[in-house]
């Protein structure tokens, strides 16, 4: 009856694993059914009629904050200057994108190398290519310049990112068109944001460090985000970074639907790494099976063979 009593109670994962049907579960592809915020760097432009003839027209400044609201019908896009973040938590991971020169039209430009999410990035981290890491060394490089120029590049182009998870209220939001949203503006919705510039990375972790330092959970105490900073860049372009003040005045009551939210948000990570980590596994096995050339004369330089004449 005990027996009985543990299948009853205990979790699919470690059932399946007792049952040794925990590797054959497949894993199914990755979809993203979240919203996902960002800073939308460039101007979205836009025609108007001006004396008889449409010219084009700046209707939404760069630097604007842009929800991509996605729903099974595709994506709509929602832009503001200011807005109000609940963060329910937080996830690192590391990632570089790797153009493809020889595209040609109709194929992607580029793919993104990525590693599973974690709690920290203080240590190995399997990505989807089969290696941990994105190819970077593992642990802190003392020497950074005793390292060859190729892994010297590769570091370069690997970014850090916090991954924040969340509700967020947009304030005097406008469509695409520059067109007022009406009930959208009040509405708190769940979010995604990846946040791989240095100086928003840092700009974040400093206000995760305000509730850490207070002992206080930053679903209870929303992130006011005002007016981007803008910075110019040597060839013209702009780039923008958030701003962002806690507001400790209001502590929220943490609420079923929040609770539900926060599981949400944790399959939704646990979805993701799973995806990842079967990638990695199939590049890996892919490797072991179709050894390179370097590997072969390696192992048989290892190998002596001794033939019976």
């Amino acid at each position: 009856m005990n027996e009985l009593a543990n299948i009853r109670t205990d979790s699919y994962e470690n059932l399946a694993r007792a049952m040794g049907i925990a590797t054959d579960r497949k894993v199914p592809k990755k979809t993203s059914n979240l919203n996902r915020l960002r800073i939308w760097h460039s101007p979205v432009m836009g025609q108007v009629e001006v004396n008889g003839k449409l010219s084009n027209v700046e209707i939404i400044e760069g630097g604007s904050y842009r929800l991509e609201l996605v729903g099974e019908d595709g994506s709509e896009f929602i832009y503001a200057k200011t807005m109000t973040l609940r963060p329910f938590m937080q996830r690192f991971m590391l990632r570089r994108y790797v153009a493809n020169m020889g595209a040609k039209e109709g194929q992607p430009k580029g793919s993104f190398h990525r590693t599973i999410m974690a709690d920290s990035l203080n240590m190995d981290l399997k990505d989807n290519t089969g290696k941990f890491n994105c190819g970077k060394p593992s642990g802190y490089v003392e020497d950074f310049k005793a390292l060859s120029p190729d892994m010297q590049d590769l570091i370069r182009q690997i970014k850090r990112v916090r991954v924040i998870f969340g509700t967020v209220s947009l304030e005097d939001a406008v469509d695409q068109n520059g067109q007022p949203v009406g009930d959208k503006v009040t509405a708190a919705y769940p979010f995604i944001w990846e946040i791989d510039n240095k100086d928003a990375f840092k700009t974040l972790g400093d206000r995760f460090a305000e509730y850490s330092a207070k002992s206080k959970l930053p679903l209870q105490y929303v992130l006011h985000f005002d007016n981007t900073i803008e910075n110019p860049l040597p060839n013209g372009s702009k780039f923008y970074t958030p701003t962002a003040k806690v507001d400790f005045s209001e502590e929220f009551e943490i609420t079923e639907e929040d609770e539900k939210l926060f599981h949400d948000f944790n399959d939704f990570i646990k979805n993701f790494n799973d995806y990842i980590c079967k990638q990695w596994e199939e590049k890996v096995q892919t490797e072991q099976k179709n050894p390179s050339a370097a590997d072969v004369e390696t192992v048989e330089d290892f190998i002596d063979i001794d033939v019976d004449k």
